[in-house]
């Protein structure tokens, strides 16, 4: 039985499980979103919305320029940053369109950029989605991708602002019931 035993094994010895949640967290923060197998983005939506909360709790503090915080809040700001680096990779490399490469500071991106993204949101800052079986082992496959929190709030929005507004054709009183 495997009472209290969180998490998956993928039959690998605790480093290199290890190492694997560290790559594939490292390359959904720096490209946003990743293909992979359905075990693997279930464990690794632990691990990303972990390090993505660190950030988002210190508030303002992540996204603060240096020079403008207190000792207090930049003593929080490098104990948060160093406890993502410990997790991920300071950086990741990315091959930008006509073949460039750019370097990107992955523990910068998840504290200024991720926790002003998700300020407001109180978790799941992921998305799964299923696509089917891998065609060579026939392994579920999985697109996981961080949630773009300014198309969400415009759908949500949308929808919510469209349902409530009455139009020309419609009563703006509701109907008596007759009995």
């Amino acid at each position: 039985m495997r009472h209290k035993n969180a998490g998956r094994k993928f039959d690998r010895n605790t480093s290199s499980r290890r190492a694997m949640l560290r790559n594939l967290a490292a390359n959904l923060i720096l490209h946003e979103r990743i293909e992979t197998t359905d075990a693997k983005a279930k464990e690794l939506r632990r691990v990303a919305e972990r390090l993505i909360t660190k950030a988002r709790r210190l508030g303002p503090v992540a996204y603060t320029p240096q020079a403008d915080l207190s000792v207090a809040d930049s003593a929080r700001r490098l104990a948060a940053s160093r406890s993502i680096a410990a997790y991920v990779p300071r950086f990741g490399v990315r091959v930008e369109e006509g073949g460039a490469t750019k370097r990107v500071d992955l523990v910068e991106k998840v504290l200024i950029e991720l926790s002003r993204r998700f300020a407001n949101r109180p978790g799941g800052y992921t998305r799964i989605v299923k696509f089917g079986p891998r065609r060579g082992d026939n392994a579920p496959i999985s697109l996981i991708e961080l949630v773009d929190e300014l198309s969400d709030a415009t759908e949500k929005g949308g929808k919510k602002a469209e349902a409530k507004a009455p139009t020309a054709a419609e009563p703006t009183q509701p109907a008596q019931a007759t009995e």
